[in-house]
């Protein structure tokens, strides 16, 4: 079955499948064009939030010193579920439809050739297929009670009496929040996280697929990007996917700092890793297509080369050797202006970039994914010196 369309576009989305996806549906979480996203943010926060402060206060674990961990105290807690769980679902909506307008766009610029557009829809039925698949979302839920419960509770969760857990000696017993915490809330914020690593090899997939075709581009086009410019704005697309799983990290480092004595520069590897690694993997698919950028400044500067010196000889003879007629004036003369225009136009070949973004839109993304870690500053600056730092560097 080929791939739906609007038109003469392609009806594609990342989001728009699978059982999860369908499972909002009946359960009146979402329309089809993915509707009622605050019912959704609010809906996922409730049942992975409140019960653990019903729980933990029930349980006498929410105020006070009665545990070294009290719930209300938790900031890794409330990050996770209050403000990256909530961002993960509102990104769903900004992808798709940014993605579905970034993939129409190969085909409203004629980059797709008529004879090559069965391949591209082939491309888009075989992503289409495996965003629906239920095998594969089943898999990423075994995956979730498995080594997701093993990472929570080895590598995340801290060893001491708090609101989830009582330790005894070396062994560490759940709260009945505890419980709903390992058993519900992680396991629910888990696979929603892991479903956007999915939709990133699924965004890959489809580009690998594209870039396999014969794609008409050319050097010359102002966007310095043969006419892949758009695919910038994918990145953008992502952006509060980084955004939340930045929130994530600054939430565990900020636990780490406040209830075991760490120190905010000793994650200085931590954070730069982290933006290297996930800056790195939103930028990876668009490189794909540089072996095509790489081809088409070769072929569009050799042809421009052709044409500009073809140019610059006739220009020269006419108006340096003499050879203009008598009643043609120089001033005036559309040939100068024309010789600029070319100019310019060999400038722009010149200048196209082998990749289809630009520095502006990865600093952007940079810039985005570290929002999370400002905040945390305040735990080695104060107030007052963080706003004078700020100033000298403003001023």
């Amino acid at each position: 079955m080929s791939a739906p369309m609007l038109g003469s576009q392609p009806d594609f989305s990342l989001v728009l499948g699978g059982p999860l996806f369908q499972m909002y549906r009946r359960a009146h979480l979402s329309g089809d064009a993915l509707e009622l996203l605050q019912r959704r943010m609010l809906v996922f926060s409730i049942v992975a939030w409140l019960p653990l402060l019903v729980l933990s206060a029930l349980q006498g674990t929410a105020l006070g010193n009665t545990v070294p961990i009290p719930f209300i105290e938790d900031i890794e807690t409330h990050v996770r579920f209050l403000i990256a769980l909530p961002l993960l679902i509102a990104a769903e909506i900004v992808v798709h439809r940014r993605i579905r307008f970034v993939v129409n766009q190969f085909v409203e610029r004629d980059i797709i050739a008529p004879e090559d557009m069965p391949a591209f829809r082939d491309a888009i039925d075989s992503t289409l297929r495996l965003r629906n698949s239920p095998a594969i979302e089943l898999a990423l839920l075994a995956l979730v009670y498995t080594l997701g419960l093993w990472l929570w509770r080895n590598e995340i969760a801290l060893n001491v009496t708090s609101w989830y857990a009582s330790a005894e000696g070396a062994q560490t017993r759940l709260t009945p929040a505890g419980y709903w915490n390992t058993f519900v809330s992680v396991p629910i914020f888990q696979f929603v996280l892991l479903r956007w690593y999915f939709r990133f090899f699924l965004w890959f997939w489809f580009l690998f697929r594209v870039a396999r075709l014969p794609l008409r581009l050319l050097a010359s086009h102002a966007d310095r990007a043969a006419g892949l410019g758009f695919l910038g704005i994918s990145i953008n697309a992502f952006a509060l996917v980084l955004l939340a799983q930045g929130a994530l990290l600054a939430g565990l480092i900020a636990s780490q700092i406040f209830f075991a004595g760490r120190d905010l520069m000793s994650f200085k590897v931590q954070i730069l890793g982290f933006l290297a690694f996930f800056i790195g993997a939103t930028l990876a698919p668009l490189t794909v297509f540089t072996p095509h950028l790489v081809q088409a400044k070769r072929n569009t500067a050799r042809e421009f080369g052709v044409l500009v010196s073809r140019y610059t000889n006739e220009f020269h003879r006419k108006w340096v050797e003499g050879g203009a007629p008598a009643d043609e004036p120089l001033l005036g003369s559309g040939d100068i202006q024309s010789l600029a225009d070319l100019g310019n136009s060999f400038t722009v070949v010149r200048e196209t970039r082998l990749v289809p973004f630009s520095l502006k839109d990865v600093s952007r993304l940079a810039a985005v994914s570290a929002v999370p870690f400002v905040p945390l500053l305040l735990t080695t600056f104060s107030l007052n010196d963080f706003a004078t730092y700020l100033l000298k560097a403003i001023f």
